[in-house]
């Protein structure tokens, strides 16, 4: 059997003058070495896609994470110059995308901006610099520190028990490796929360009426994806789902409400 594809929507960047299409390489590593699949890069454009004809000739969607955030109008929020960076294409490819595979019973794994993309397309808000909230910790990125240290495991999440990630890495507290000053606000009436910070911040959903594997996580699971037991769980778990859409059997995991 070939290995499966899964779709990775594209950002927009400018380097030297030119406009390019980009994915972060450790996305696509993560892919192809954890999870065990082909990522198609999708570019991004604001309008003339056609969603289902890349539905159509993938078996997952992988929605990375990036420097841009989603745009404030989306959730009905006015956007100041602070609430940036946006990438406009960026979002008018991935919400659609991410909407229609849950329609579909597409394979999603949702990271980073990914997981605010995902809380967006079904109706939910952001809050940003939750680091100025009371109560709420400093998640950034620390300064002036190499990639290595950017990313490294250092948070503890609590991973409720009997959610779809419990099955993948078990529940109560896992360390993780989150950077952001955005963050889920309200919760999408289609998402169940899945882990949370010690601060409360949501690190994790999923799909409560999806068919297939639908998650999203806040932190980043694809920087150590082949060396760090949950972060390895949760792309090989993505991967299964993607072999079995591939082979037309039912999802190897499916996301449930809980009680």
């Amino acid at each position: 059997m070939t290995k499966p594809i899964v779709a990775v929507p594209a950002d927009i960047r400018t380097l030297d003058g030119a406009t390019w299409h980009a994915v972060q390489h450790q996305y696509l590593r993560a892919a192809l070495n954890a999870a065990g699949v082909m990522a198609f890069m999708i570019p991004a454009f604001e309008e003339g896609y056609d969603i289902d004809a890349i539905l159509d000739r993938v078996d997952g969607v992988l929605v990375s994470g990036s420097a841009s955030n989603v745009h404030p109008s989306l959730y009905g929020i006015e956007a100041t110059d602070a609430d940036g960076p946006f990438d406009p294409a960026r979002d008018a490819t991935a919400l659609p995308l991410i909407r229609r595979a849950i329609d579909r019973a597409i394979p999603l794994l949702a990271i980073c901006r990914g997981i605010q993309e995902l809380n967006v397309a079904l109706g939910g808000t952001l809050a940003s610099e939750i680091q100025d909230q009371p109560g709420i910790w400093d998640h950034r990125k620390p300064a002036n520190v190499d990639r290595d240290s950017m990313y490294a495991i250092r948070q503890n999440v609590i991973v409720r028990e009997g959610s779809c990630i419990a099955g993948i890495v078990g529940p109560g507290e896992i360390k993780v490796n989150s950077l952001h000053r955005q963050a889920i606000a309200t919760t999408a009436p289609r998402l169940q929360v899945e882990a949370v910070a010690e601060d409360g911040t949501v690190e994790a959903v999923s799909v409560i009426d999806a068919r297939a594997f639908a998650v999203g996580v806040q932190w980043h699971p694809e920087y150590w994806a082949e060396t760090d037991k949950p972060s390895n769980q949760l792309f090989q778990a993505f991967g299964d789902a993607a072999r079995d859409y591939a082979t037309g059997k039912l999802p190897a995991v499916q996301a449930k409400a809980t009680a």
